[in-house]
C-alpha cells in the first residue's frame, strides 16, 4: 500500500494558489483513475483506487500547510506504513514553471508544509517537485505562492497535470523515469519528424550553379547595349 499526499491549504480563497499545486495533483489523478469519492479522513480528505497494480491512497492534510505532517502522521500510524511508503506532490519553488522532479530524502529548503512531514516522519520519504518558479526575491515568496496561477499559466499548468495522470501508474511501479517521460510527452513534446525546418523549407534553387552562357562574343557584346 502506497500514501501519496498533496500539499495546500483547505478553503475555497486559497483553491487556485500555487501553493496548492500538490491538492490539484491528486485531484487529477482521482479523476482520470476512478478513485474513490473524497472522505474526511485523518484531519484531511482521502480517496482510495489503485494504480499499476498497486494499492493507492490520495490524502490532501486539511490542516493548513504548515501541519501536514499531523495528518500524514496519523495516515502512517493506523495503516502501519513507513516513510518509504509516502509519496508527496508539493510546489518547488527552485525549478522552472511546469518542470518536475522526483526526490528521496533531503533537506525540506523552508518549505513549510516539508517541514512540518521531517517533524512526523522524519526525511525518507518520496517527492514529486512541482515547479512553480520563484517571484525573484525571498521577501515576496510568502505572498507569491499563496497568489493563484495567472490567466497565461494554465496551459502549462493543465500541460504538468495531465502529465503526472499520465505516468501515475509507471509512478506506484516505482518506475520514475518512465514516470517523467509521460510528464514530459505532455509538458515538452517532441517535434513531428514530419515537420521541416525554415531552412529545409527554403527553395533548392539558390543551391543551383548557375547556367552556362551559350552566347557568342558578339552576342554578349551587342547585349551590353541594349
Amino acid at each position: 500500500m502506497q500514501l501519496w499526499v498533496g500539499l495546500g491549504n483547505p478553503g475555497a480563497k486559497y483553491a487556485g494558489n500555487r501553493h496548492n499545486i500538490g491538492w490539484m495533483a491528486l485531484d487529477r489523478i482521482a479523476s482520470d483513475h476512478g478513485f474513490g469519492p473524497w472522505r474526511g479522513k485523518f484531519q484531511g480528505s482521502l480517496s482510495e483506487g489503485s494504480l499499476g497494480g498497486q494499492k493507492v491512497l490520495l490524502l490532501k492534510p486539511e490542516t493548513f500547510m504548515n501541519l501536514s505532517g499531523q495528518s500524514v502522521g496519523e495516515a502512517v500510524r493506523f495503516y502501519k506504513l513507513t516513510a518509504a511508503d509516502v509519496t508527496v506532490f508539493h510546489d518547488e519553488l527552485d525549478l522552472a514553471p511546469g518542470k518536475c522532479r522526483v526526490k528521496t530524502g533531503g533537506g525540506h529548503a523552508g518549505h513549510n508544509g516539508l517541514r512540518s512531514l521531517h517533524q512526523h516522519l522524519g526525511d525518507a520519504y518520496h517527492r514529486v517537485r512541482l515547479g512553480i518558479g520563484h517571484p525573484g526575491h525571498k521577501d515576496r515568496v510568502a505572498s507569491y505562492v499563496l497568489s493563484d496561477f495567472a490567466k497565461a499559466e494554465q496551459d502549462w499548468l493543465d500541460d504538468l497535470l495531465r502529465g503526472l495522470s499520465d505516468g501515475a501508474a509507471d509512478l506506484a511501479r516505482g518506475d520514475s523515469a518512465r514516470f517523467l517521460n509521460a510528464v514530459a510527452l505532455r509538458t515538452a513534446p517532441p517535434r513531428s519528424s514530419t515537420s521541416k525546418t525554415k531552412a529545409e523549407e527554403a527553395p533548392k534553387s539558390a543551391d543551383k550553379a548557375p547556367a552556362p552562357d551559350d552566347r557568342s562574343p558578339m552576342q554578349r557584346l551587342l547585349d551590353k547595349f541594349r
